[in-house]
């Protein structure tokens, strides 16, 4: 991974694990496209929106940390696999996993394809989870 790639994930990892709002925005171009494949009527276009989302998310779960488990790039394109972990102001735990995979434009992002998740620790396997996906009725 190059130390350009490299480096763009480390500030907006760092800009997030210290809850600085204005440091996280700077790590996105104005034009920045999101785009949420599994869930398409959540994409957005532009910062302001980053600026946002992250507002509320500072706000409500105040102890948030993010971790980066997994990077690699290609070219333009950095594939990341990240952990936000944190408490909720109502006490509930925070718990989102997935992959983000960013395009960048110099040291900042221009797009991703954003795959985070909140964790579902309900006690299923994957034969229920299929049955559900596939609304499989009991027999």
């Amino acid at each position: 991974m190059s130390r350009d790639t490299t480096g763009f994930l480390d500030r907006l990892r760092d800009a997030t694990n210290r809850h600085d709002l204005d440091a996280l925005v700077g790590c996105f171009a104005p034009g920045y496209r999101n785009e949420t494949p599994a869930h398409p009527g959540r994409g957005f276009d532009g910062t302001a929106q980053v600026r946002s989302n992250w507002g509320r998310i500072f706000a409500f779960v105040p102890d948030i940390r993010a971790t980066i488990l997994r990077q690699a790039a290609d070219g333009d394109d950095v594939w990341s696999e990240w952990e936000m972990s944190g408490t909720r102001l109502d006490g509930t735990t925070h718990l989102m996993r997935g992959v983000i995979v960013f395009t960048l434009d110099g040291d900042r992002a221009v797009s991703a394809r954003f795959y985070l998740e909140p964790v579902d620790e309900t006690p299923s396997t994957v034969d229920q989870a299929v049955a559900t996906q596939v609304h499989e009725s009991a027999s």
